[in-house]
Parts: C-alpha cells; structure tokens; sequence
C-alpha cells in the first residue's frame, strides 16, 4: 500500500475517534477535539490526492477508496450534527442519498472495468462540505459566523445537486444494457 493510500485510510480509522469526541460532549470541550480530529482527517483527503498526483501513486483502489472515505467522513459527521440539532435532517438526506446514488454508479462500472474517479464537482462539493461541517461543529454563536455558516449549508447543499446531475450526465452510459 502506498503512502496516498495510507493518508486515505488514516481517514478512515479517524472517523470513530472523531464520532466518540463530538457525541460525548457535543457542546463543550468534546467538541473541539472533534474538530481538531475532523480537520487532520480532512486534510489527509488534500494530502492524500496531491501525493498520489505528484508521485504517481494513483491507483484504482485509491481512486475508489479516496471517494469512499470521504463519503463515510462526511456522512458521519452529518448524522451526528443531526442528532445534536445542528443541521436540519433533510439536507442530510440529501446529501448522502446523492452520495448513495454515486455510489451506485461506481458500483455498476466497476462490474466493467470501469472506475469513475472523482471530477471537479464533486470535490468542490466535499470542500464546501467539510468547512460546512467545521464551521456547525465549532457552532461559534457570532452573527456573521451564524450567517457564513447558513451560506455554506447552502452552498454545500448546491454542489451536491449539481455534482450529482455532472456524475449523471458524464456516465449514463454506465448504465446502458451491454
């Protein structure tokens, strides 16, 4: 395994010890380490792709488990910040059915061969993601900050429907009968 993919799979493995943080003290200390743990973890997703860029280290199980992760970083986090009342429950539906849906047509074009590596899009949508999620978990009760927050929860919420509509549109042949 190469160094790209272990920064990938160090994501992973924080995933639980940011989860454990964040819900046993969701509005105190807690939630500083969490954030602390979320922020190393979303770095590793920068760190992970310009290594294997710059070092020609991409693989396919990098191209696959990079998406992965991130979906199961993000995801995770928003379901908890549900469950502690931070971020409404239906753009979390949003967020992972479309997730799901890529998912999905990962999944079929792996049965041929094919992987769908992340575009543009879709990282612009799991940047705008993760400073959305950094900025509910810090949850600083400042009127601007309040106001930069709503507009990334927006913002998060319009990349992931027009992410959605590219991976479509760019591989609807993936799901073609052949």
């Amino acid at each position: 395994m190469n160094l790209a993919n272990k920064l990938t799979m160090l994501r992973v493995v924080l995933i639980p010890f940011f989860i454990a943080a964040l819900m046993a003290d969701p509005h105190g200390n807690g939630r500083w380490v969490a954030l602390a743990i979320f922020i190393i973890a979303s770095l590793t997703d920068f760190a992970d792709g310009y290594v294997a860029r710059k070092f020609n280290m991409i693989t396919n199980f990098g191209k696959f488990m990079d998406a992965l992760a991130d979906k199961m970083l993000v995801c995770s986090a928003l379901i908890c910040l549900v469950e502690i009342g931070l971020i409404p429950a239906w753009i979390v539906i949003v967020i992972v059915c479309r997730d799901f849906a890529i998912s999905g047509f990962r999944l079929v074009a792996a049965t041929t061969g094919k992987v769908i590596a992340a575009n543009y899009w879709g990282k612009f949508k799991t940047a705008s993601q993760m400073v959305m999620i950094c900025l509910l978990i810090a949850n600083i009760q400042i009127p601007i900050v309040q106001t930069v927050t709503q507009a990334f929860i927006w913002i998060s919420l319009i990349l992931t429907i027009i992410s959605l509509g590219v991976y479509i549109k760019e591989n609807i042949n993936v799901l073609s009968e052949e």
